[in-house]
């Protein structure tokens, strides 16, 4: 027995997290910025799963709510020249409010388009008739065929093939780390540790890897929100240790 897999197709990746508001009934000024990345992140999964070409504006908006949680979870927020402090989420919900209010027109402006391809031109019969007379004259055609319109020919089918071949192929990679699980992970290292704290530098030279470097972060960032660790400066600039909270 198979199993089909259907998803609903989304125009953009505005549509899909107006989707997502919509479903939960989540207030579009007060976004919870982690709920919709775990959906938005899933639903791109799954195509993925499926084989399904993401385009490159889904790619945009998932880094750019990767970067605003990981804002939302620092431990100082940004301020303004006035000392109010600054919402990560305020230009993302600037350009969803944009997006919803063109789409409430599309509905009406798709009508009108319709309604004006249904209309017949008003024309000249008997020069329509003719010039669809001289369209299938084979002969006519050929008299008037040069090597230089050939060549023109040649050049725009080469140029579109270039183009073709040429463009470009997105392609997401699904990396075997996850925020909840690099949290399980540094917990138990710490408390396996002999002092119960981490060097950060450590961590980095263990395994080098970008991404893995990125996922321990944020999973620094979260356990710090979560009072479950606290952090001390260490040897360095760039370096300081992990330790488990005890208050």
């Amino acid at each position: 027995m198979k199993f089909e897999i259907k998803l609903p197709l989304f125009e953009g990746p505005f549509d899909l997290l107006l989707f997502f508001i919509e479903r939960d009934e989540l207030d579009i000024y007060d976004i919870p910025i982690a709920k919709i990345t775990d959906d938005f992140l899933g639903y791109l999964h799954q195509l993925d799963q499926m084989n399904v070409e993401v385009a490159s504006e889904f790619i945009l908006v998932a880094a750019t709510l990767m970067r605003i949680k990981a804002k939302m979870l620092l431990p100082r927020p940004v301020l303004d020249e006035e000392g109010n402090e600054i919402d990560p989420r305020e230009e993302l919900v600037k350009h969803l409010l944009e997006y919803k209010k063109y789409k409430s027109v599309i509905t009406d402006l798709s009508k009108l388009e319709m309604d004006r391809l249904n209309q017949e031109k008003r024309g000249n019969l008997f020069r329509e008739i003719r010039s669809l007379a001289q369209t299938i004259d084979v002969e006519a055609e050929l008299q008037d065929l040069d090597l230089y319109k050939m060549m023109r020919v040649f050049e725009r089918v080469m140029n579109r093939y270039e183009t073709e071949k040429n463009k470009p192929i997105h392609q997401i990679i699904q990396y075997p780390y996850t925020i909840e699980n690099q949290k399980d992970h540094l917990i138990r290292k710490m408390y396996a540790a002999a002092n119960q704290r981490l060097s950060f530098i450590d961590l980095v030279k263990e395994k080098p890897e970008k991404i893995l470097v990125i996922f321990n972060f944020l999973a620094i960032l979260e356990l710090l929100q979560l009072r479950k660790i606290s952090l001390s400066l260490g040897e360095g600039f760039n370096n300081f240790w992990i330790e488990p909270r005890t208050n």
